[in-house]
């Protein structure tokens, strides 16, 4: 659902998250760390952790009610968890990067850990993000992913030559499709991970690295208990 800028995802009773579209004004603050495309998973614990504060981690959990945490993104993939059992969410910024190091199993392991979360009981929100049509790779991060034994059938295409200057053409990966499997491995029920299906660089409501230059703005993902 759409307001005020602001792409509003139902996750179900008791939390609150969106996505910021272009210009928007956030509705409260939001805690985010300096992300640095690595695999460490921030608890925040208290509500005046600063961007300083935390400082190379791109995932965030706490089970703190009215304490926004969020991940910022143009093009790669923000996953929101809601964990209605513990009352504990998770907001993970996962780039292809992230992806291939399976962040998202790491955030859910240590939501696990830290509030006993089990993977069963979550609700999982995948934002905006480059879509696989957009996202041209060379074939190094191919070879990434299939190491990493992902389902390249599923999450992998070649189109032929690339066309300069276009994403048309070369291998493509589907980093959204790569994310939702991440979490059905871990243990999320399929029928609790839901997609805006929304691509970053094909919506100019939506930041994208891609499109715009990495000096363009961000969205950002947010999610909080109420």
């Amino acid at each position: 659902m759409q307001t005020d800028g602001l792409l509003n995802y139902m996750l179900g009773e008791g939390v609150e998250a969106f996505s910021t579209m272009r210009g928007a004004q956030l509705p409260y603050n939001v805690i985010c760390g300096h992300q640095v495309h690595d695999v460490r998973v921030a608890v925040i614990d208290r509500p005046d952790l600063t961007r300083e504060d935390l400082e190379g981690y791109d995932a965030f959990i706490t089970n703190l009610k009215g304490c926004a945490i969020g991940v910022r993104t143009a093009d790669c993939i923000p996953v929101l968890l809601y964990d209605a059992r513990h009352k504990a969410v998770a907001a993970v910024h996962s780039g292809w990067k992230g992806t291939v190091r399976k962040i998202s199993q790491h955030t859910i392991q240590a939501m696990h850990d830290t509030f006993g979360t089990n993977a069963q009981d979550l609700v999982a929100m995948i934002g905006p993000g480059i879509c696989r049509s957009s996202f041209q790779v060379g074939e190094e991060v191919v070879e990434l992913f299939r190491q990493g034994s992902f389902p390249m059938d599923a999450i992998w295409q070649y189109d032929g030559s690339p066309v300069p200057g276009t994403m048309q053409g070369g291998h493509h990966i589907d980093l959204i499709q790569a994310n939702r499997w991440l979490l059905e491995s871990a243990g999320v029920k399929p029928e609790n991970i839901h997609s805006c299906n929304i691509c970053t660089f094909e919506d100019e409501r939506f930041y994208s690295a891609r499109r715009e230059g990495t000096e363009c703005g961000r969205i950002i993902n947010a999610i909080r208990i109420v």
